[in-house]
């Protein structure tokens, strides 16, 4: 079985790390090197590494559609081609190459948040469950036949990250125990209610802003939805604070949304429409992370009751 994988972040490679221990992997795809952090240095994906890392051949074109490196990919004759968080749509010129056809690993439980960030929008949303789909690839956007999933629970305590790591184990696990079925002819694709299909769009600037006149679950949800990336934030005097952790709590005090109502050592409590957000780890525009306990010790007495986040 030759197999071609196309990934690019951290969700991929517990795929990958799978495939190579069962599988022939011909070649990897994935995006080409960025810049990251403040030096802007040239940084390969987390999937290029692990390419490297088993020496099997790597390309990253930046558009796959009409490249060379298509081409190169397609007189591989790869048997099964598998995607997991590549980035692009496949040209249907690829899709009609493997024999056992372009497979997809998803983190979500299609036909729902169909997109690029299906993680982050359930946790914001408020979902209680998630999981993993293996899918037939299709020219449109995660639209293509079932043929596997898995449902995992979200609990109150998971972040984007926590779950971000349960979800690519599973999945991996998932795509290990559908390939040899697929292989026996023991899979029977099941078509998407397209009906029934949400979209979980990219995050975006205005998706990282707390507006504070909202529910405190909502809050609460957009926080730990974001988190460890990009992280969600208010303003305070005009300077950015990041909101890293927090929890909702009952109090009898009220104030207008985003009013700091009491501020100690043991949290920060914000008014919201419904009820207190108690801010418990954040981060000052220039600063680390840090605990609010530090950030008291550490602002004394510029920072009072009745000063309004969001402004």
């Amino acid at each position: 079985m030759r197999i071609v994988f196309m990934g690019t972040p951290d969700f991929a490679v517990p795929c990958l790390e799978r495939l190579v221990k069962d599988f022939e992997v011909v070649a990897v795809v994935t995006q080409p090197d960025r810049p990251k952090g403040r030096k802007r240095e040239l940084t390969p994906s987390p999937v290029k590494v692990t390419a490297i890392k088993h020496k099997i051949p790597v390309f990253q074109p930046e558009k796959l559609r009409d490249s060379t490196e298509l081409e190169q990919v397609i007189q591989l004759n790869p048997d099964l081609i598998v995607t997991a968080a590549y980035g692009q749509i496949l040209p249907k010129k690829l899709l009609d190459t493997p024999p056992y056809g372009c497979i997809n690993v998803h983190a979500s439980l299609l036909p729902k948040y169909r997109g690029g960030a299906p993680i982050h929008r359930a946790i914001i949303n408020g979902e209680k469950e998630t999981g993993v789909t293996i899918m037939y690839m299709a020219e449109k956007l995660d639209a293509g036949d079932m043929l596997s999933r898995v449902v995992v629970p979200i609990e109150e305590t998971d972040t984007v990250g926590s779950l971000h790591n349960k979800l690519s184990e599973v999945g991996a696990r998932l795509l290990m125990d559908t390939i040899p079925k697929l292989i026996k002819g023991e899979v029977i694709p099941v078509p998407q209610d397209h009906s029934l299909a949400t979209f979980a769009p990219n995050i975006k600037r205005e998706d990282e802003w707390i507006d504070w006149d909202v529910p405190v679950q909502a809050i609460f949800n957009q926080v730990r939805g974001l988190n460890p990336w990009p992280v969600a934030y208010t303003t305070l005097q005009g300077e950015i604070i990041k909101i890293w952790w927090g929890e909702a709590i009952q109090s009898s005090l009220r104030g207008e949304p985003g009013e700091i109502i009491m501020i100690s050592e043991e949290g920060m409590d914000v008014a919201t429409k419904d009820g207190q957000f108690r801010v418990l780890q954040l981060q000052p525009a220039g600063k680390r992370k840090m605990s609010i306990e530090e950030y008291v010790r550490g602002a004394g007495s510029a920072i009072v009751k009745g000063m309004k986040l969001g402004t």
